[in-house]
């Protein structure tokens, strides 16, 4: 199993971090090691001063696909949930300002927090899924499917053309505005259509 992620998925977020909107997918993968379920805890990592949460709709692939045309991209996910993508932003910011690779920011243990997943089947409009995030009981993330840059068919067209979908693997879809910092102590919480999908409790 891995991890696709994606990056700038909203144009309200790439505008608060200062990047372009982007005209194709941005891509980066976590590793296995990186999956955080169960509500487990999320242990504060030493290397990093400054990891922030970024909550995004998270689908699973359910065959295996490569060139996947647009028309059947719906046949290769089954269920959607909803995840954090911890981002250890201080790290980020050095690696970026030397032109080097996001990964050890982004694919580092437990830094995929994953929730409850639901049959696709039973959702009745994916083209427009509210979900949220709460800090220590505080909404401070919003978002809908329907502002993502590039939907959910989308994604599985232009990822197959390079990397081969495996049954399980997950694709991390984007964040919307509102990214912030997490210190010990803090308690996240994220919603799907108002059901709770996670919690996570910063140690």
């Amino acid at each position: 199993m891995k991890i696709i992620a994606v990056g700038r998925n909203y144009i309200d977020h790439a505008k608060e971090l200062n990047n372009p909107v982007p005209e194709k997918p941005v891509i980066f993968m976590k590793p296995d090691t990186a999956v955080l379920k169960d509500n487990k805890d999320f242990y504060y990592p030493e290397f990093s001063k400054d990891v922030h949460y970024e909550v995004e709709l998270v689908i699973r692939v359910c065959n295996e696909g490569k060139h996947v045309s647009k028309k059947f991209a719906h046949k290769y996910y089954d269920a959607i949930g909803l995840g954090i993508d911890f981002t250890a932003r201080d790290v980020q910011s050095e690696l970026k300002a030397k032109g080097l690779p996001w990964e050890l920011a982004k694919a580092f243990d437990h830094s995929a927090v994953v929730g409850e997943l639901i049959a696709k089947d039973q959702i009745t409009d994916l083209q427009s899924l509210d979900f949220s995030l709460q800090k220590n009981g505080e909404t401070v993330q919003e978002g809908n499917s329907k502002d993502m840059i590039f939907d959910f068919d989308s994604l599985i067209t232009f990822v197959s053309q390079y990397i081969t979908l495996r049954k399980g693997d997950l694709i991390y879809t984007g964040t919307p505005a509102g990214v912030g910092p997490v210190q010990i102590g803090d308690k996240l919480e994220g919603f799907l259509e108002g059901k709770s999908m996670f919690t996570c409790q910063i140690k």
